[in-house]
């Protein structure tokens, strides 16, 4: 693998995991103080709406349509490429000012269309007021996400990775500050502490986004990129082929959202339902958060420059290191997760509001979606081999069918399992969106083949897996009255390393990696 693209993965991935680390202490806290009750589910519901748009306009449809055209205009002229950049960034602004205004005017509906089962109690009207405060974060994160797309096409990644974890500080410090001096917090207008809390969180989200567009914008600043617009929106050759683009990107970007929302939707009915399914998210969220954002963010600009330059086995090689990075690291963790759920659930989350109920319902969504995992990633592997070359209408052909899937399944299974169809409906339609792009890119011809080395490694990797998880198991039951008592915290990091020690020690022995490889790029590239 090129020492660049190694350096990019691992600086991406730490920062992430850094981010994904805070994100637990959040929710840790959160837990404490929240738990699952009516507060906690309306700011999480409060919260996943300017995140669903973000992705629908950031990190989706605008960013894997950017990014390309972004990159190969770099190659031949930097002042140019930083000139389209501008454009957008003044298009962005207009279109999402107007946005925010209509989702704040518009929010009871929103917040209907998210959870409907809220229509009939208290978490309506907390749910309303939350989404209003935190909506205009889908501006301030959108503009970051422009901004880190041109720092990551500039192979500039530390500042756009660090800036996640910005947010949770944020988080972290208002609901510390709310504990520590609640007679400060009055002025919030909360009734109670679960309440005030509640409102600190949700005042957070925007400052949050000031904090982390603030970063990447100073950080391209000192790159030499000034992308402030030096004129009104305007619509250029350039930004129409953006949209051209950009719109099947879109649509496919509507429908991953629309099965997230299918998801709530069906947990809306079921009181905590939301809670748990948040919780156990932020649990595999970190693999998939660590690995696949980073395999994404860094893969999506080396291919479209090798696709530029026609380098056919370059692409392949990117594409084969990439998805054994991601299988290597990916397959492992999701063993974990569903050899040792409870264990993790209970000592990350349950305290204060946090229940042992709430424990045993979180330990099962985070099992479906262990089952999952490494779909997730997998798309994260094949989408960049479409935006790359500009194809964004396949990928909405599939997301389609995913949505169907998703739909049939939570909407379909729910009267029967209940709100674990929520979880069910999401894995499978991972499942079948991987197979789907897996067959789309045959056509391509030895670009999106694995070489012999990759192929090689993933049975390795699948048996220092299994094994890994056989000895978690063990190691668990060992554990158990640590797991259970005031040390707890303790025999989970010992659980956790052991695990590691065990899966990194057979990947060696085993063939699966050689950890030389990695030292030695990271080592060239210093």
């Amino acid at each position: 693998m090129p020492p660049r693209l190694i350096k990019g993965f691992l600086t991406v991935g730490g920062w992430t995991l850094v981010s994904r680390v805070l994100g637990f202490a959040r929710d840790i806290l959160i837990a404490r103080f929240l738990g699952t009750g009516a507060a906690a589910e309306a700011f999480f519901v409060a919260f996943s709406l300017p995140n669903m748009f973000r992705r629908f306009f950031a990190e989706g449809a605008f960013n894997m349509a950017f990014v390309p055209l972004y990159a190969k205009k770099l190659e031949a002229d930097a002042e140019e490429a930083d000139a389209f950049a501008r454009d957008a960034v003044a298009g962005m602004v207009l279109v999402l000012t107007l946005f925010t205004v209509a989702g704040i005017v518009f929010m009871p509906g929103l917040v209907l269309a998210m959870a409907s089962g809220f229509a009939d109690d208290e978490r309506f009207g907390l749910a309303v007021i939350y989404g209003r405060i935190a909506f205009p974060y889908i501006l301030l994160i959108s503009l970051a996400a422009l901004v880190s797309g041109v720092l990551n096409s500039n192979h500039r990644f530390l500042a756009a990775a660090a800036a996640p974890a910005l947010l949770n500080i944020v988080f972290i410090t208002g609901m510390v500050a709310v504990w520590l001096r609640p007679d400060l917090w009055h002025w919030l207008g909360a009734p109670t502490e679960a309440r005030t809390v509640a409102r600190a969180l949700v005042w957070s989200v925007p400052l949050g986004g000031m904090a982390q567009l603030g970063l990447v914008w100073w950080a391209a600043a000192r790159a030499g990129h000034r992308l402030w617009p030096r004129r009104r929106p305007h619509m250029t050759t350039d930004l129409k082929r953006l949209l051209v683009i950009a719109a099947p990107a879109a649509l496919a970007g509507g429908v991953v959202q629309v099965n997230l929302l299918v998801g709530r939707q069906v947990a809306s009915y079921f009181e905590g339902a939301i809670g748990w399914l948040n919780y156990a998210d932020r649990l595999y969220q970190l693999p998939l958060g660590v690995v696949g954002i980073a395999i994404g963010v860094v893969l999506l600009p080396d291919l479209s420059r090798r696709v530029r330059a026609g380098d056919t086995a370059g692409q392949r090689d990117a594409y084969s290191r990439a998805f054994e990075f991601s299988f290597l690291l990916t397959l492992p963790s999701a063993v974990a997760l569903l050899a040792v759920p409870q264990s993790l659930v209970s000592v990350l989350f349950q305290r204060g509001a946090f229940q042992a109920d709430d424990t045993a319902a979180t330990a099962l969504a985070l099992m479906i979606y262990a089952l999952g995992l490494p779909a997730f990633v997998l798309q994260k592997v094949l989408q960049p081999l479409y935006f790359a070359r500009e194809d964004t209408r396949r990928p909405l052909n599939y997301a389609v069918v995913s949505l169907i899937v998703n739909a049939g399944a939570a909407v379909g299974l729910a009267p029967f399992i209940g709100w674990p169809a929520a979880a069910l409906g999401t894995t499978l339609a991972a499942w079948a969106m991987v197979w789907l792009l897996s067959r789309g890119v045959r056509g391509l011809g030895e670009v999106a083949l694995l070489d012999d080395r990759a192929r090689g490694r993933v049975w390795r990797i699948a048996v220092a897996s299994v094994l890994m998880g056989c000895v978690l198991w063990v190691a668990e039951q060992v554990l158990g009255p640590m797991l259970g008592g005031p040390s707890r915290g303790l025999a989970l990091a010992i659980l956790v390393l052991t695990g590691m020690a065990v899966y990194f020690g057979l990947a060696q022995m085993l063939g699966a990696v050689r950890l030389a490889e990695i030292r030695g790029a990271v080592r060239r590239q210093r």
